[in-house]
């Protein structure tokens, strides 16, 4: 009998985002990691960047206490279920109450402030990388201006050779990090600490420095977020894709549109349920990805896709473009039938198309429309769609 060494299996991390300051210097009336940032609030593009990333198996975000309405309005659709925890006094308190509440099976943990919403997936995998060989790991950049000491005047100046701006996310093996914090904590005389690194290095641990980004900033004024808007603006991938589908009327006494029964005499016909609803924002997502149609990867051809419920294909296409780093912003379909009448299931269907696509109901839209009676439609042959959906990669 021949004997194999079983292959073993990749760490699995998890996203620790710090949310639990007041952050109140940028201005907005709120803790800046509410604040809109084009469109968007920062930890709601905080959050979208680490749910996209593959290696990610865990999401928590530590938010305070009095924070929890601000925190569910701000909150995207997720790949991954969002674990909260309720921070303490200091960001130390903060960061165990997130270690204590990272679920089972976690091998490492990423640390990483709420304000910090354009960490890219490089400086991610920058991170996980240097975690194979290294008890911790941090991004940094090289301090390159002059350095001088002084008030109105200066005094002095400090030779910057060796200097760093540090960086998150800051990464760690996970019962390395909770045996530091815990050692931290038992010494009431430490100071608390200004970030992770530091209770890190105090156990111990050795923590590597890898590449940061310019654009990883931390908004702290109002300042900082006119600059984060700019860099968007330049690095912004915007993609739209257009979707169409057809399909007929047969036997039946309902049609599936947009995942909403809707009573009907006749049924539509296909391979799947046959939501042409569903099919086409299916194909708008993956257009926009340059991925195909819903045939590439899921051919008719194929007796497992008989009858099969087409919310299988949208949250395909959805797993898709998160893999890819983008984030769906609206969509638009428009259905095309004399027959069954749209207006009272819309709500529905825009709920139930929200839920599917991880956006809020706000941007989706769903609408109907008639050919006069002209056409296949117009004789109440079959059901048309037309989709166009947005997706943006910070």
């Amino acid at each position: 009998m021949v004997e194999t060494t079983p292959t073993p299996t990749a760490p699995r991390a998890a996203a620790l985002i710090v949310a639990g300051g007041r952050g109140l210097r940028a201005g907005g009336g709120m803790p800046k990691q509410y604040r809109d940032l084009a469109g968007q609030p920062v930890i709601a593009r905080t959050i979208a960047a680490f749910d996209a990333h593959p290696a990610i198996a865990a999401l928590v975000v530590v938010r305070h206490a009095d924070d929890a309405p601000l925190l569910a309005a701000a909150r995207p659709g997720t790949r991954l279920p969002l674990v909260e925890a309720v921070g303490g006094a200091t960001r130390d308190a903060s960061v165990r109450a997130g270690l204590d509440a990272i679920p089972e099976g976690i091998d490492l943990v990423l640390i990483h402030d709420a304000a910090r919403p354009l960490v890219s997936a490089a400086v991610i995998d920058g991170v996980l990388a240097a975690l194979a060989t290294h008890d911790g790991a941090a991004p940094a950049l090289p301090v390159t201006d002059a350095l001088w000491r002084g008030e109105a005047t200066v005094t002095g100046t400090e030779d910057r050779t060796g200097l760093w701006r540090a960086q998150t996310p800051q990464g760690f093996r996970l019962p390395a990090i909770r045996a530091a914090h815990a050692a931290h904590l038992s010494d009431p005389a430490r100071p608390a600490a200004a970030d992770d690194v530091e209770v890190a290095r105090a156990h111990g641990l050795t923590v590597a420095i890898t590449p940061g980004d310019e654009a990883n900033l931390k908004l702290t004024t109002a300042a900082d977020f006119d600059r984060a808007t700019r860099l968007m603006e330049t690095r912004m991938d915007i993609r739209t894709g257009n979707g169409f589908d057809v399909h007929r009327f047969g036997p039946g006494d309902h049609v599936m549109l947009c995942g909403v029964k809707v009573p009907h005499g006749r049924g539509l016909q296909g391979h799947s349920d046959a939501d042409v609803g569903l099919h086409t924002v299916t194909d708008a997502i993956y257009g926009a990805l340059c991925a195909g149609d819903i045939g590439t990867h899921f051919p008719p051809s194929d007796p497992q896709w008989k009858g099969a419920e087409s919310h299988i294909f949208l949250t395909h296409a959805v797993d898709m473009a998160a893999a890819q780093g983008f984030a769906i912003t609206h969509a638009d379909l428009t259905l095309i039938c004399e027959r069954p009448k749209i207006g009272p299931h819309a709500a529905a269907m825009r709920a139930r198309l929200a839920e599917l696509l991880r956006i809020d109901m706000g941007r989706v839209s769903v609408k109907a429309t008639t050919t006069e009676q002209l056409g296949f439609t117009g004789r109440e042959e079959g059901i048309a769609a037309l989709a166009t959906v947005t997706l943006v990669k910070p």
